[in-house]
């Protein structure tokens, strides 16, 4: 009887996470693409409480675009679709002037008018907020909003970044009394793959070991917060997680020959995989991952036994099955909505994950875990969201109560935050390093701009350069040396 009354007065919630940096390189195409869709998305759903995190907020240039984002939130806030949602809270960092500080984290909360009970936490005062005008009606910060007290927000330590850069990557955190139950809502943004070759010489590869590492960092924090508690948490955003590249390579290139081909000017290095009449089936290269059948290869079954990075987290993450295909990277083309960009190998970058004390108040075996948008462009990430239904008055009643450091989590600290290897700069992972054995075969070609044939052969650098003795315009051209491998 418990059970059924607990059932009845659940409240149905819709998490999303969103990387939105692409929608505003190219705003006149794809906001309005990407708002139409995920509001059509609202409407079936009919969520009580909707959490939108999203990061990247305003692309590169977030100075060129803030009116788009003005735009963005205006249009989200009077779509008829948004019009039961009466209380809003919205928390965009947009001051990037800061460079100690600014994560382009933006996140959106919205609450149904049916919601009964609703607090917000004030993580200055350690406390929930008093005042019900605090909590109820539309809060919108945005600029620099380093001093709401509502909302924690952090980068990463600086010396967490590749080569001590700084760059938009952090979390923000807000929490929540729904209905009784208290949750944290964490949005996160981790570290991107800065080059293919570096990324597939081993598993884990350097940035997966970087972005295990903040994420630790971050789950630590939430555990010794002494403040404020520990609660059960969502964490949804961009991971930046990436497959294991260098098992997807091994299983994409069985029985085929590798040639690595340099730019000798740029030291652009490329590997071509080859089958036995020559014809090249993947291509690598730093910001190139090219397959001979690739809008179909990585949206089959066999990809998904490479998504690794979660695996040492299993005791301290938890999260329902991906039935989708890979997030990113999408084509920011609306005439291209379905396929995938040859930049990177495909992945689920874009995640909603929980602690393992989330099953303990949400209805276990009624949830949904999905992409919106399959078959519209929402820019080069589409959006990936879960819905639950959080049991009412599961507390916890203090939630400044301070819960034990797991030990597999402490363990992780230990493994993580203590990597020697990962002191050294990524500049210097040597891209170069695929097998250079003493069999290997070399030859220096001559391109021509604009042609895919070679204007010159020959055996070593020596021999391709005199091409210029024998009459070959080499300002135009390019010199390219392939070593089969």
């Amino acid at each position: 009887m418990e059970s059924a009354q607990e059932d009845a007065s659940s409240t149905d919630v819709f998490l999303v996470t969103a990387n939105v940096g692409s929608l505003f390189e190219d705003p006149e195409r794809l906001l309005q693409l990407w708002l139409s869709e995920f509001l059509a998305k609202i409407a079936v759903a009919q969520p009580r409480f909707l959490a939108l995190h999203l990061q990247e907020v305003g692309g590169k240039t977030y100075e060129k675009s803030m009116e788009y984002v003005q735009e963005f939130i205006r249009c989200l806030c009077d779509a008829p679709e948004m019009g039961d949602f009466t209380c809003v809270h919205i928390f965009m960092d947009e001051d990037f002037k800061s460079a100690e500080h600014f994560t382009a984290l933006g996140s959106l909360y919205f609450v149904h008018k049916d919601v009964a009970s609703l607090k917000i936490w004030n993580f200055l005062t350690h406390s929930w907020e008093e005042s019900l005008q605090d909590v109820k009606d539309k809060h919108i910060y945005s600029g620099n909003i380093e001093t709401i007290a509502t909302k924690e927000k952090s980068k990463f330590p600086q010396h967490f970044f590749p080569e001590c850069k700084w760059s938009r990557k952090g979390f923000m955190r807000t929490r929540w009394e729904i209905n009784g139950t208290v949750i944290d809502l964490v949005n996160i943004h981790l570290f991107h793959d800065a080059s293919n070759l570096a990324a597939c010489e081993n598993f884990p590869s350097v940035y997966c070991k970087t972005r295990r590492r903040a994420l630790v960092h971050t789950i630590e924090r939430f555990h010794l917060d002494e403040q404020n508690g520990t609660v059960p948490f969502f964490l949804f955003g961009d991971f930046n997680f990436r497959c294991d590249t260098e098992g997807v390579v091994k299983e994409l290139t069985e029985n085929l020959t590798p040639h690595r081909v340099q730019n000798v000017k740029n030291e652009n290095d490329k590997i071509h995989y080859r089958n036995s009449t020559g014809n090249n089936v993947l291509t690598v290269g730093k910001k190139e991952f090219s397959h001979a059948d690739h809008q179909l290869k990585f949206k089959e079954d066999w990809l998904k036994k490479f998504d690794r990075e979660l695996e040492p987290l299993k005791d301290v993450l938890v999260e329902y099955p991906i039935k989708f295909v890979p997030s990113y990277p999408f084509e920011e083309d609306p005439e291209m909505p379905t396929d995938y960009m040859s930049t990177r190998c495909p992945a689920w970058c874009d995640r909603i994950l929980m602690s393992p004390q989330v099953n303990e108040i949400i209805q276990s075996d009624d949830w949904t875990y999905g992409m919106i948008g399959e078959a519209v462009c929402m820019g080069d990430h589409k959006p990936v969201y879960l819905t639950v239904r959080l049991k009412p008055n599961k507390g916890p009643a203090d939630p400044t109560a301070i819960s034990k450091l797991p030990e597999s989590l402490a363990n992780l600290v230990n493994q993580a935050l203590n990597d020697e290897s990962l002191w050294m700069e990524q500049s210097v992972v040597d891209d170069s390093s695929a097998s250079n054995s003493s069999a290997a075969k070399s030859r220096y070609i001559l391109m021509k701009k604009g042609t895919t044939s070679p204007c010159k052969e020959d055996t070593d650098e020596a021999g391709a350069l005199a091409a210029k003795s024998d009459g070959l315009d080499t300002e135009s051209a390019m010199l390219l040396k392939e070593t089969t491998v």
